[in-house]
């Protein structure tokens, strides 16, 4: 299993940290942060080919815009146990870029893609209760706006980056 991730910027690191104390009552807190902007069921063996068909579906994409807008969960996840805690992220390019690639490559799953797709960054899940995910809703954070300038093709496998492709400044 391959997700084509966007990296956060320190600033988010830095949001995510800050609210590290009130994640507390969640059994597992992410230690690494990214945006998943596609997901794709390819297995090692299929690398070479899935990154010739992603530098095909990815050119041209221009960077784009992404902001961090506040916190939200999901109190019932799709996947895994919740709530699932997580910082909300505006980006109509990565909207865009989302569509492109399920049109390409199809949905991995249609309830975490397609039209349900939900751009955030994870910050903890499961184990907590509403009321906890009700006081991190609550959390006045101030919104951080980065440009997308370059995507990671994560091997869930090796646990790291397989491939980094930059994006052209507009």
């Amino acid at each position: 299993m391959y997700s084509l991730n966007v990296p956060v910027p320190p600033a988010v690191e830095r949001l995510a940290a800050d609210l590290h104390p009130q994640l507390v009552a969640f059994d597992r807190i992410r230690d690494h942060h990214t945006l998943v902007g596609k997901r794709f069921e390819a297995d090692e063996d299929e690398y070479d080919y899935l990154r010739e068909r992603l530098r095909d579906a990815l050119s041209p994409t221009p960077a784009f815009e992404a902001q961090v807008t506040g916190v939200d969960a999901f109190e019932t996840p799709t996947h895994g146990p919740g709530p699932v805690v997580y910082l909300a992220v505006d980006s109509p390019g990565l909207q865009d870029l989302h569509r492109r690639l399920v049109a390409a490559f199809g949905a991995v799953d249609d309830d975490l893609e397609g039209p349900a797709y939900v751009p955030h960054v994870t910050l903890a899940r499961g184990g907590g209760d509403a009321a906890a995910a009700d006081r991190l809703r609550a959390v006045d954070v101030a919104p951080v706006t980065w440009t997308v300038s370059e995507l990671d093709l994560w091997s869930r496998v090796r646990r790291e980056a397989a491939w980094t492709v930059s994006l052209p400044r507009p």
